[in-house]
C-alpha cells in the first residue's frame, strides 16, 4: 500500500510540476535528457546491426533485440532508482521530479500554441511552426491544413506524450514510464515503413501499437468527459464521432483521441494529406467544419487542458483513496 501511495503521490506531483514548469531546457544543456540517452543507445545498436551481413529475417531479429535491450534496460534502471527514492523519507518528491521530465503537457501545448501564433502572423510562419510537430510536408498545407495538422498532433500526442506515460507511471512508477518512453522512442526512430526500417523497425512499431492501445482509448474517454465540462464543447458528439470514425484512421490508436476532439469541437480532421511528396487519401475524421483557423487551435488547447485536468483529478482521487 505504501508503494502504491508513494507512486501515485509522485505521479500527481509530477503532473503539477510539468504543468507549472514544463521541460527545464536549461538543465539539458548540462545533462542529457533520458530520451536523448535512449536515442543514442538505439543509434549505436542500429549501426552495429546494419554493419553485419543481413537478411530480412536477421534484420527483424536484430531490431527486436535492439528494442528489447532498451526496454529491459530502462525497466531495470527505473526499478533501481525508484527503490532508492522510496527508501528516503521524502524520496517520492525526487521520484516526482524525475517523472515530470518524461511528461509532455506543457511542451506539447507550447508547440501547438506556437502554430496558432505563427498563423496569426502569416501562412509562412504557421508552416514553419507546424513543421516542428508533424511529419508531413508543411509547404503543401494552406492555412486550414496547418491548423488541422496542429490539432491532429495535439490529439495524438495527448495520448502518446501525456496519457500513456502517466498510465504506465501509475501502474509501475518510474520503471513503467521509462519503459514506455523507450518503446515510443524506438518507434519514432526506427518504426517506419521505409526500405531501411521495414524489417529492422517492425517489432518496435508493433510493440508501440500494443502499449498505446489502452491509453489511446483512455485518452478519448478523458476528452469526452472534459467536453462535458468545457463550455462550447459537446461530449455527446465526441462519443458519436469516436464510435463512427475512430476505426477509419490510418493508425490503430491515433483515431481515438482525434475523433474525440473532432466531435467535441464540431470540426473535421485527417483527410487527404501529403507525406514526402506522396498524396494519401485518408478518410475524414468528424463531420464538422474542415476550414480551421488559429481560433480552432485555441479551442483545442482549452479542451486539451480540460482533459489533462480530468486525468489529474482521477489521479488525485486515487491518492486520496490509498
Amino acid at each position: 500500500m505504501f508503494l502504491l501511495e508513494g507512486i501515485a503521490q509522485a505521479l500527481l506531483l509530477a503532473l503539477i510540476i510539468d504543468r507549472l514548469i514544463g521541460d527545464p531546457g536549461w538543465l539539458y544543456r548540462y545533462v542529457p535528457h533520458p530520451v536523448e540517452i535512449m536515442g543514442g543507445v538505439i543509434a549505436d545498436l542500429e549501426k552495429w546491426s546494419f554493419g553485419q551481413a543481413a537478411t530480412a529475417h536477421s534484420l527483424f531479429e536484430r531490431g527486436r533485440m535492439t528494442t528489447l535491450v532498451l526496454v529491459l534496460g530502462s525497466l531495470v534502471f527505473g526499478l533501481l532508482i525508484q527503490w532508492l527514492c522510496l527508501l528516503l523519507p521524502f524520496g517520492w518528491i525526487i521520484l516526482a521530479v524525475l517523472m515530470s521530465t518524461l511528461l509532455a503537457q506543457t511542451s506539447l501545448a507550447d508547440h501547438v500554441r506556437a502554430v496558432g501564433e505563427g498563423l496569426n502572423e502569416g501562412l509562412h510562419e504557421g508552416r514553419e511552426a507546424v513543421a516542428h510537430i508533424v511529419g508531413r510536408d508543411p509547404q503543401q498545407l494552406d492555412e486550414h491544413g496547418v491548423a488541422r495538422a496542429s490539432i491532429e498532433s495535439l490529439a495524438e500526442n495527448f495520448s502518446d506524450g501525456v496519457v500513456a506515460p502517466a498510465f504506465y507511471a501509475f501502474v509501475l512508477g518510474l520503471p513503467g514510464i521509462l519503459a514506455y518512453k523507450a518503446i515510443n522512442t524506438a518507434d519514432s526512430m526506427i518504426g517506419h515503413k521505409s526500405e531501411r526500417y521495414l524489417h529492422f523497425g517492425r517489432f518496435a512499431a508493433l510493440l508501440d501499437d500494443a502499449v498505446n492501445w489502452l491509453p489511446a482509448r483512455i485518452s478519448a474517454l478523458l476528452i469526452t468527459v472534459a467536453a462535458r465540462l468545457m463550455p462550447g464543447a459537446s461530449c455527446v458528439d465526441a462519443w458519436k464521432t469516436i464510435n463512427r470514425d475512430a476505426q477509419w484512421h490510418r493508425s490503430p490508436n491515433g483515431g481515438w483521441p482525434e475523433a474525440a476532439i473532432a466531435g467535441a469541437l464540431d470540426i473535421r480532421l485527417s483527410g487527404p494529406r501529403s507525406y514526402e511528396g506522396e498524396l494519401t487519401e485518408d478518410p475524414w475524421i468528424g463531420a464538422g467544419n474542415p476550414d480551421l483557423t488559429s481560433n480552432d487551435i485555441n479551442r483545442a488547447l482549452r479542451l486539451f487542458w480540460w482533459s489533462s485536468g480530468v486525468m489529474t483529478g482521477f489521479i488525485l482521487l486515487a491518492v486520496l483513496l490509498t
